[in-house]
């Protein structure tokens, strides 16, 4: 017992502090700069929708006032499968230039960019979800990392917009989360991409997988093809906050079950003779994260085991139990959440149940090919 619970302490202090000092250290002492300069390669911007009609047209407009040149910039949005007058709103937009791509049958996000794609006539493969919004000049800026030739794949940040406390952890995971984006961006290529907007070279875009999700697979290939993967932090895709608890589990499910299946079919990649820091970097960051919640019930059940072993381990087995009847508190009577500690260990004892259970459906065999937009405020 241990053994197990120094074991689980370690992997656990490793995963959620180790590696990002490890980056932070990388990236302060072996910085790698890449080029950026004002380039105009023809761009597609591919917009994924599915029942979007209450924020498609927004997104839409919000989209026609990106800055780009004449004519180097085309606007397509692939309507997968929507029954609620998704596809009629954009059609009122092609008089602007907008193109739609209608999918009769509902097939899944993944499966309607990659229609889109064959559709793009683009040099640079631009993506980017419904609910999200742009600055102006976002379009340009994201461009602009490919003119450095080793760049094939860029990322934006998130960028949470909300006026209450209820965000509050969710922004504090989002913001912590571009930190380590941004630090393995400098050391060389980040491991995964905002999937709400990202850009990639067409070249690395030939091999697509319809039923994975393109912000983990497409960096993949990228980094495969030997180029680099980068982030852009000051190109911000902006969306509101999860509308609810059991929205925010789900996605975090969906979204897991997802990487599982793109990082199990993608091994290769932790070759280390071959991908250098890179295969480290994919262990740690995804797969590592999501062991965490098995980590974490061998420390509690070591703890109950060795109780009467010293203070230390009853301090542990304690602190624990503070951490997850708070979080469970917090997910039970929501007014506590306005606390912000409360609100702190709701998320992180949702984010790890939502682990498990996205392992779950993994092996389950469940894909979550088709896809329901995460309703947010």
């Amino acid at each position: 017992m241990v053994y197990l619970f120094w074991g689980a302490l370690a992997f656990l202090a490793y995963t959620l502090f180790g590696y990002p000092l490890l980056l932070w250290f990388l990236a302060r002492f072996h910085k790698r700069e890449h080029r950026r300069a004002p380039i105009w390669p023809t761009v597609s911007l591919i917009v994924a929708a599915h029942n979007e009609a209450r924020i498609i047209a927004g997104k839409v407009r919000n989209c026609l006032q990106l800055e780009y040149p004449e004519g180097r910039r085309e606007i397509i949005v692939a309507s997968d499968g929507s029954s609620d007058g998704t596809a009629e709103i954009v059609r009122g937009f092609a008089r602007d230039g907008v193109r739609l791509v209608e999918l009769q049958e509902r097939r899944g996000k993944h499966y309607a960019q990659m229609v889109a794609r064959d559709a793009a006539s683009g040099e640079i493969l631009v993506f980017s979800d419904a609910g999200v919004r742009l600055a102006p000049d976002a379009l340009v800026r994201i461009v602009s990392n490919f003119a450095d030739p080793q760049v094939g794949c860029v990322s934006s940040e998130d960028v949470l917009v909300a006026g209450d406390k209820g965000a509050e952890a969710e922004g504090s995971y989002v913001q912590l989360d571009a930190l380590l984006r941004r630090w393995e961006s400098r050391v060389g290529s980040v491991v995964s991409v905002s999937g709400s907007f990202f850009a990639a070279r067409r070249e690395v875009c030939g091999v697509w997988h319809p039923e994975q999700s393109s912000d983990f697979f497409v960096p993949l290939h990228t980094v495969a093809q030997g180029f680099r993967v980068v982030v852009d932090s000051e190109c911000h895709g902006q969306y509101g906050h999860t509308a609810s608890d059991k929205a925010e589990l789900w996605r975090k499910v969906r979204t897991i079950a997802h990487g599982l299946d793109v990082f199990f079919k993608h091994l290769e990649l932790l070759n280390p003779v071959r991908y250098g820091f890179f295969s480290l970097q994919l262990l740690s960051h995804k797969l590592f994260r999501w062991l965490m919640p098995f980590a974490a019930l061998v420390l509690v059940a070591s703890s109950v085991f060795l109780w009467t072993s010293g203070q230390l381990y009853q301090l542990c087995l304690v602190g624990q139990a503070v951490l997850y009847g708070l979080g469970t508190l917090g997910l039970v009577i929501r007014p506590l959440q306005e606390f912000k500690l409360v609100k702190m260990a709701a998320f992180f004892l949702m984010g790890n149940v939502g682990t498990l259970m996205a392992w779950l459906s993994y092996c389950a065999g469940e894909k979550f090919i088709t896809w329901q937009p995460t309703q947010r405020d």
